[in-house]
């Protein structure tokens, strides 16, 4: 459970900490040569620790970096050679670095209830952000838990950046300082990537909220269990739920607006199977305002648990009815999904859009997936929805798993029925430009 330290004077965390409250050059001086590395993501990078980190990129090598879902900016001389860069999941920050073949992608996939998957169970070395130590001499993980626990219990050489201010979520995301090696402080000059989202197209808006309306409308009843991917399009589904009730949430990462439809009576968890009455995932969405977090601080309706945990497939399925809301960047005739790469070149990563995907399905639920029906790509509009995937795309979720899709011209319902009927569906909601391509394309395919 999350205790609270806001009113604790700062040096009284430090006390508690002592001798391992180090500066951060000395705390990455225990990375050798031939350490594999990895590092908590997103808004948890813990940058006073990479910016030292990358201070010592001369001085050892043939060391394995993963940093995934990262915000700090590895695109560094040395890159590639002195150390290797992976990732199971891009950022804008680092995607460039991956297509041009310095980052190396991992595809990870599937997740187990207290097994670190592989691709992430041979790393030695754990960096990553806590909060102060509370009285009891345990830090919270804070807004991202994802694997942190895990990975760290599983390392050899633990280093907590220690975040001043962070807030201190409930679940199983806390740790006893004896379970970290060294801890530094977050520099107030540490390289902080803006979280705040680049503005957004008004059309493109109109077609997301055109989207969000229809899936609140046609396909989330009252008392539904709900999983919301984070994406573009369904990251903004929430503020469309507001005239719902008894909503609950059972998912991976919390999205923006939640606490919102929590402090509203929107979602109360009354009628969930598992965690009746909590907000459960992984961790919170990037940028999720700071006046949101701290309505999730010290609160106990909102937990915390392991990614392996959320996004174990057994575990979705015990939540019966759960519907599951992700992106795709592409969208075949059929149903399949291409959500992570555009064309050969990685965009994100999996997720857990397959486990979720396959976890409501098993549930007894809904499996959505939400997309605009076309894209401007160099000037041109060009459909998302076609008779195959883009070539070399990574194909993410099949077509079994996928019972609607829903864009800004309705919703497709696929499940149960035929490649030709599923054709006619995705045609149906494809953007009106391209509606004859596809059919003339379809009637070649399927008669």
């Amino acid at each position: 459970m999350a205790s609270a330290v806001k009113n604790l004077p700062l040096e009284d965390w430090r006390k508690r900490l002592g001798e391992k409250l180090i500066p951060a050059d000395e705390a990455v001086a225990h990375v050798k040569s031939g350490d594999r590395i990895t590092m908590s993501i997103a808004q948890a990078t813990p940058y006073t620790l990479c910016a030292a980190l990358a201070g010592r990129l001369m001085e050892i090598e043939n060391v394995v970096l993963n940093h995934s879902a990262n915000l700090f900016n590895w695109d560094l001389p040395g890159i590639g050679e002195r150390f290797r860069l992976e990732s199971f999941y891009l950022s804008p920050v680092n995607r460039d670095l991956f297509a041009a073949g310095p980052g190396e992608f991992v595809p990870v996939s599937y997740y187990r209830e207290g097994t670190l998957p592989p691709g992430y169970d041979s790393f030695n070395v754990f960096m990553l952000t806590v909060s102060p130590p509370d009285a009891h001499g345990m830090v919270n993980i804070g807004d991202v838990q994802i694997m942190s626990k895990l990975l760290a219990r599983c390392a050899e050489l633990v280093i907590a950046e220690v975040v001043p201010d962070a807030v201190r979520i409930h679940g199983d995301n806390s740790m006893h300082i004896s379970e970290i090696d060294w801890f530094v402080e977050r520099s107030p000059d540490a390289p902080v990537v803006p979280l705040t989202p680049p503005p957004v197209p008004e059309e493109e808006k109109r077609t997301v909220d055109a989207i969000c309306a229809t899936v609140a409308r046609e396909l989330i009843p009252d008392r539904a269990s709900i999983q919301i991917g984070v994406g573009s399009t369904s990251g903004a589904l929430m503020p469309h739920l507001r005239g719902h009730h008894d909503l609950g949430m059972q998912t991976e990462i919390i999205p923006w607006g939640t606490t919102h439809l929590v402090r509203d009576g929107v979602i109360t968890g009354k009628y969930k199977k598992l965690f009746p009455g909590l907000v459960v995932g992984s961790g919170f969405a990037v940028g999720t305002p700071r006046e949101e977090l701290e309505y999730a601080d010290d609160n106990p309706v909102f937990q915390l648990y392991d990614f392996n945990f959320t996004d174990d497939i057994r575990t979705i399925a015990r939540e019966d009815g759960l519907i599951s809301v992700n992106n795709a960047l592409a969208v075949d005739f059929t149903g399949q999904v291409g959500s992570e790469s555009l064309g050969p070149n990685m965009y994100t990563g999996t997720g857990g859009q397959i486990a979720f995907g396959v976890g409501a399905s098993l549930a007894g639920g809904k499996s959505i997936i939400v997309l605009p029906a076309s894209a401007i790509v160099k000037g041109q509009r060009i459909s998302r929805i076609g008779s195959s995937l883009p070539p070399a795309a990574v194909f993410t979720l099949p077509r079994a798993f996928v019972h609607y899709v829903v864009t800004e011209y309705g919703v497709a319902t696929l499940r149960g029925k035929s490649l030709r009927e599923r054709a006619r569906e995705m045609i149906a909601v494809a953007h009106p430009d391209f509606r004859a391509e596809l059919t003339a394309e379809a009637r070649r395919m399927y008669g």
